[in-house]
């Protein structure tokens, strides 16, 4: 039976440790909990939060006028299918904690997420945001996603293209019509890891981008990594006291990227260069973090109790608990719109908002 309570503090739930009560919670430790706890509150006239990590969230210091559903069921299962040859399809319940799931993939000798080692949140979050991270995203990996459909009102399968995945999207994000219940990933049974796609993971690894490495010294490298940039959670490392990434990696057209390069040389000199990295269709994507810093954003930077993290300017914290989300906002509009001053490019939140906007 889910658990039920009222004017339950969100700000415990979430990794900045930001946001105000839930009207109504409930507590879902089972899929039937879930999708229970979902169709009563739409009968009702609810609106209605799926909660799982709060890792990813902004929530209002107002909090949340309606009913919050926490997604707590767990379970991991494997198995083959001949129409996928030569992977091993690992369905996930949302409720797993990414981490653990990630770790044990690597331990069963399961390689196509390993890269992803560190992410804090559950497994159902990982296709709304199509969560990535040295050079891997979850895209490459999952072929099907068990979802509550609220508008029929029933359990649906989509698979890997009925997700429409991009970049740090999916058909998920920005609706409220699907509550994931399970994720499947076909992933590749051996010790090695998949080909090393991104430069500064290669150099740490002592490695050549596109070499394969064992899958155990990747998510060593990854983890190292993380943990010099603040980002992973630790009560100890007040840096952590964030939501990861607050800003997408901008993707800009020709024109945009002309229009940048103008302004690089008009503030920097005409030497200077700034990162890029080729997309489709004569776009390329920069550096958020690297517009952030040029633009005189360092790390450490404060605006009252909250700060940009002391090891990366992408993440946004709150490092002594002291803070409110409207001060993590005005300082995401000042690093915004001051990016937006110097460079043209306009920069955005990564974080579900809830109640507030940027």
């Amino acid at each position: 039976m889910a658990v039920l309570c009222e004017h339950v503090n969100l700000a415990a739930y979430t990794t900045l440790r930001l946001g105000g009560p839930a009207r109504r919670f409930v507590e879902a430790a089972t899929e039937d909990e879930l999708v229970a706890a979902v169709r009563r509150a739409d009968e009702d006239g609810e609106n209605v939060l799926v909660l799982g990590g709060g890792s990813n969230l902004v929530v209002a210091d107002e909090g949340f006028d309606g009913t919050v559903v926490h997604v707590a069921g767990r379970g991991v299962t494997r198995r083959t299918d001949p129409r996928h040859p030569g992977k091993v399809l690992v369905t996930a319940q949302a409720g797993e904690e990414w981490e653990p799931f990630v770790a044990r993939c690597v331990t069963e000798g399961l390689a196509g997420v390993e890269c992803l080692s560190g992410i804090p949140g559950l497994v159902g979050a990982t296709p709304i945001q199509n969560v990535g991270a040295y050079g891997q995203d979850v895209a490459e990996t999952v072929v099907g996603v068990r979802a509550y459909d609220r508008r029929a009102r029933e359990i649906v399968t989509l698979d890997h293209a009925a997700c429409g995945f991009t970049y740090r999207s999916s058909v998920f994000k920005g609706s409220d019509r699907y509550v994931v219940l399970d994720v499947t990933f076909a992933l590749e049974e051996t010790e090695e890891s998949r080909p090393v796609a991104y430069a500064e993971l290669a150099r740490t690894l002592d490695v050549r981008t596109g070499e394969r490495v064992p899958l155990h010294d990747a998510r060593k490298a990854v983890l190292e990594l993380r943990r010099g940039k603040g980002m992973v959670l630790d009560p100890a490392d007040p840096d952590t006291r964030s939501a990861g990434s607050f800003f997408t990696n901008p993707v800009l057209d020709a024109a945009q990227l002309a229009e940048l390069e103008r302004r690089v040389a008009d503030r920097l000199g005409p030497d200077a260069a700034f990162p890029r990295y080729p997309e489709t269709g004569g776009r390329a994507k920069t550096s958020a973090a690297w517009l952030i810093d040029r633009a005189g954003f360092t790390k450490g930077h404060a605006l009252g109790p909250v700060r940009i993290s002391t090891k990366h300017t992408l993440a946004l914290t709150n490092p002594d608990g002291a803070g409110r989300t409207a001060d993590l906002l005005a300082l995401a509009r000042q690093v915004r719109d001051g990016v937006r001053e110097a460079f043209g490019v306009e920069l955005v939140n990564e974080p579900v908002m809830i109640g507030v906007r940027l």
